[in-house]
């Protein structure tokens, strides 16, 4: 049983997908497991990875392994910064992502590996196949993996999943077993940048800057009532399983997406999570809007 606390509270999560959690975050870069208070509330209340998707679903492997992100410094830009390793079509790995599905057998099954790596080859598709034979818990999706990027997984299955051809199915061993894998499609993986006050405000200044972005306060409405900057739309973050599964209907992920809150702690893990829903540049506002206040505008009431 994993166990995730904080301060004021706790959630016991026993099984995920009828899989123990230790099991799936194994199976991560050991780098990639911190749990922070919001990936608490998505593994609750999460959407799936794919950005077009308005399921909501509780949270399955895939969204589990892909929204364990690494923790990166709050006084720098959040970019992923990986060896230029040879892709799919020749590109760097370092900046892209791409979309895996797997299956996974016991490493001592090399008969049904073999079976399993013929059926593919004439045509059955792997999907189908990790429903019935898969041994990882993301069997329950058809082996989904979500959009993945280097630094998540296991170094034997990034090498083989980062040097696959697209749409091939190939097979890679870690101590997990033996892996048939397949990547279905890549992209240019999203940018996160942390934005100063003094330069969000002379964004501001710009006519054109309402029309070009997209602003996100994450605060709660009491919070708001006390303090704001205009042209932000409330997205309350306790109010998450309300707004979260319709976020790519009602923002574009296209556009460049800024998000505040009171001191850039929650709105930097919101940041995160949009990422993961396929929004290509977004920007935490360093220090949130206390910082905002002391250092642009002290006409905003501090609290």
């Amino acid at each position: 049983m994993l166990r995730i606390s904080s301060s004021s509270s706790s959630l016991h999560v026993p099984s995920i997908c009828g899989a123990p959690v230790n099991f799936i975050l194994s199976f991560l870069n050991p780098s990639s497991r911190k749990v922070s208070n919001f990936t608490r509330l998505a593994l609750l209340h999460s959407t799936t990875l794919f950005p077009n998707s308005r399921n909501f679903q509780f949270p399955t492997f895939r969204r589990v392994s892909t929204m364990m992100g690494r923790t990166h410094s709050c006084s720098r830009v959040v970019t992923a910064s990986y060896s230029a390793a040879s892709g799919p079509g020749g590109s760097s790995g370092g900046d892209r992502e791409i979309l895996v599905q797997h299956l996974l057998v016991k490493e001592d099954d090399q008969k049904l590996l073999l079976d399993l790596q013929k059926r593919t080859a004439e045509g059955e598709d792997l999907s189908d196949l990790a429903v019935e034979y898969s041994m990882c818990p993301s069997k329950e999706d058809g082996g989904m993996l979500g959009w993945v990027r280097k630094g998540q997984m296991v170094p034997e299955f990034e090498e083989a999943a980062f040097g696959a051809p697209l749409n091939k199915v190939v097979k890679c061993k870690t101590k997990f077993g033996w892996h048939l894998l397949q990547v279905l499609s890549e992209r240019e993986e999203s940018v996160l940048e942390h934005i100063q006050p003094n330069e969000f405000h002379v964004r501001l200044q710009d006519p054109s800057f309402l029309e070009e972005a997209q602003l996100i306060d994450v605060r709660e409405p009491e919070e708001v009532a006390q303090a704001s900057v205009p042209g932000f739309q409330v997205l309350p973050l306790r109010q998450f399983g309300v707004w979260g599964p319709e976020i790519t209907t009602k923002f574009d992920p296209q556009k460049d997406t800024y998000v505040l809150c009171h001191h850039g702690v929650r709105s930097l893990q919101v940041a995160k999570w949009l990422q993961t829903q396929g929004f290509r540049k977004v920007f935490n506002v360093a220090g949130g809007i206390h910082e905002y206040a002391v250092k642009v505008d002290p006409s905003i009431p501090t609290y």
